[in-house]
């Protein structure tokens, strides 16, 4: 019965962070509402540089009426970004599960550095699939509905189980 009511705290404190943080976040959205968020931009826009810097002509385009941005390369369109793009869900679903195995202040270094390879792995996400929209259109569909959920979602367990191999375990075996 010990080990259900452990396994049912963490659960708890999981979802209880998450409610708190998914709600901070949407207060933050409807800031924005018929408009694009700040950080959906700010993706967009290094997303933007770092095709420019590798050779394709990326300008970005935003269309407040419709809360999406468009990426326009070598003069075409080639995608749009919604907000659902900018990873925040998977970052707070990411922070959520951490906390909740809460191991006092290395948690919150851990999490910092998961937010940045989070944040890096989908601006890299985001360049791949203009990239690929561009050069092989016609693996445009799975590359956007399987590989690139993949990348994000893979990246997201792999920091998990990282926390749980090399810090939740580690110091429940040495105390």
């Amino acid at each position: 019965m010990k080990d259900f009511k452990e396994i049912l705290g963490v659960l708890l404190r999981f979802l209880g962070i998450w409610l708190v943080l998914f709600l901070l976040y949407q207060l933050y959205l409807n800031q924005y509402s018929k408009d694009i968020d700040g950080f959906t931009k700010v993706i967009s826009d290094q997303s933007a540089f770092f095709l420019n810097f590798t050779g394709y002509e990326t300008v970005t385009k935003d269309f407040p009426s419709h809360e999406t941005i468009q990426f326009y390369i070598n003069g075409k369109l080639a995608t749009r970004m919604i907000e659902g793009c900018n990873a925040i869900s998977v970052m707070i679903m990411f922070l959520s599960f951490i906390f909740a195995f809460y191991k006092g202040v290395k948690t919150f270094y851990f999490a910092i550095v998961g937010i940045m390879l989070l944040y890096v792995l989908n601006l890299f996400r985001i360049y791949i699939i203009n990239m690929i929209v561009v050069d092989f259109p016609s693996f445009t569909k799975p590359a956007h509905d399987y590989f690139f959920p993949a990348i994000i979602y893979g990246g997201v367990v792999i920091l998990w189980l990282i926390w749980i191999n090399k810090f939740v375990i580690t110091d429940e075996k040495n105390s």
